[in-house]
């Protein structure tokens, strides 16, 4: 998403490690949905303290409740049905290939983002 929009860093998939398996396989947020926020906030997120923070606020609300109706859950546990925390978590992700569903996860999550980016009703109100 970065690209298509000129912004590069090599800091980008830096930041973004620790958001990945459900931050860090402890059953919290999708990486998905985690990489999703921060690339609409590389786009609408503030650049100084007390610049506002709404736009990017309406931005995510969006993705959430978007993400959230297309696959009833934004967290990784219940998304993928296993917890990759656990040996048994790890062999049930490996064994039923559900790096497949991440794609997909990942996927939707670029898919949405892009038309919340692409929505002029966000951009009119940027700052």
């Amino acid at each position: 998403m970065s690209e298509s929009k000129n912004i590069g860093s090599e800091f980008i998939p830096k930041i973004a490690t620790g958001f990945c398996s459900g931050i860090s396989r402890t059953c919290g947020m999708c990486g998905a949905v985690s990489g999703a926020i921060m690339a609409i906030s590389l786009f609408y997120g503030r650049s100084k303290p007390g610049e506002s923070v709404e736009t990017c606020y309406i931005a995510v609300q969006r993705l959430m409740d978007m993400f959230e109706n297309k696959f009833d859950s934004t967290n990784c546990k219940e998304l993928i049905d296993c917890d990759l925390k656990t040996d048994e978590g790890q062999n049930t992700f490996l064994s039923n290939n559900l790096v497949d569903k991440c794609k997909d996860y990942t996927e939707e999550a670029t898919k949405i983002v892009m038309s919340i980016i692409e929505d002029e009703s966000l951009n009119s109100k940027k700052s």
